[in-house]
């Protein structure tokens, strides 16, 4: 039988969607199969952790658990006549009546149901959903792959990541999830974005930070600038201060029509790590001679 699933993630009844999924992704990352294989307990506790999530990541499945609607595993505690809740014990469901003929209750159930099924064969109930996650590359995300997913039920299974997959976005894998008796749960794959070292994304686009010579920035260049798929040259325009957007268009995102976005170039000017006595001098002159105060163009 589960256990309490706020126990299994280590939360507080009263703790937010946030705390619950970053109890689950810790804890998900620390007894995942692949980080202990042949490892039974981290895959059984992987199991637990990931049920737990399935019931408290999704708000109704988690109302209706802090309601009594379902239990630990999902499976719906059903209230009879009296007050009496159907239990779940060994498979069986048992109930509870006070001055009741429980043999005119089902018999009651089954006429209703046209006798299909036994007195509880027509109650119908979809299985539970199953949730995993997968972490890629960014460079993953922009030309899409595949990957093969271990789920809380020990299956597993090859997924297609597409193009432009974000940070966060959930797959929804149709009756790929838990069996029930009136069809399978989903499956709900959550996608995790590496960050990368140079480039950051926003919306579609993607965002990096060019360092430029002070020479380059003055007198205009050209300078190799990186980019997803490798080094581009890029021009400098003469002139360019730090700040300055250059769009290297197709470079970025591919967005729900399938045409990428932009990669833009924010350009930082940066000094030498060593500053020789000819630049000091030069900056000194300059001082004096041509004085300039760029703070109050802010």
């Amino acid at each position: 039988m589960a256990q309490d699933p706020y126990q299994e993630l280590g939360v507080s009844r009263t703790a937010s969607a946030d705390e619950i999924r970053r109890a689950f992704r810790k804890l998900a990352k620390q007894h995942h199969p692949d980080r202990n294989p042949g490892d039974k307990a981290a895959e059984e506790r992987f199991k637990r952790i990931s049920v737990a999530f399935d019931l408290l990541g999704d708000e109704e499945k988690r109302r209706k658990y802090d309601a009594g609607e379902i239990d630990a595993e999902g499976r719906e505690t059903m209230r009879g006549f009296g007050g009496g809740p159907f239990r779940q014990d060994g498979g069986a469901r048992q109930a509870e009546f006070d001055n009741v003929d429980l043999g005119d209750i089902l018999e009651m159930f089954g006429s209703r149901q046209g006798g299909r099924g036994g007195p509880f064969g027509g109650f119908s109930q979809r299985g539970s959903d199953v949730r995993a996650r997968v972490d890629v590359d960014l460079e993953e995300a922009i030309a899409g792959t595949k990957r093969r997913i271990a789920f809380s039920d020990g299956r597993t299974l090859e997924v297609s990541i597409p193009k432009g997959a974000a940070d966060g976005q959930v797959l929804r894998l149709k009756g790929q999830g838990a069996a029930g008796r009136s069809g399978a749960g989903d499956a709900l794959i959550e996608i995790v974005i590496r960050p990368h070292p140079l480039f950051r994304r926003e919306g579609d686009n993607l965002v990096m930070d060019l360092p430029v010579s002070v020479p380059d920035a003055v007198l205009g260049g050209k300078v190799e600038a990186p980019t997803p798929e490798g080094p581009v040259t890029l021009s400098i325009p003469a002139g360019s201060n730090s700040g300055s957007i250059l769009r290297l268009k197709g470079r970025g995102m591919p967005g729900s029509s399938g045409r990428r976005s932009d990669l833009l170039a924010r350009l930082v000017v940066t000094l030498p790590e060593r500053t020789d006595a000819d630049l000091q001098r030069f900056a000194e002159s300059w001082r004096a001679e041509r004085p300039y105060e760029p703070r109050r163009r802010v």
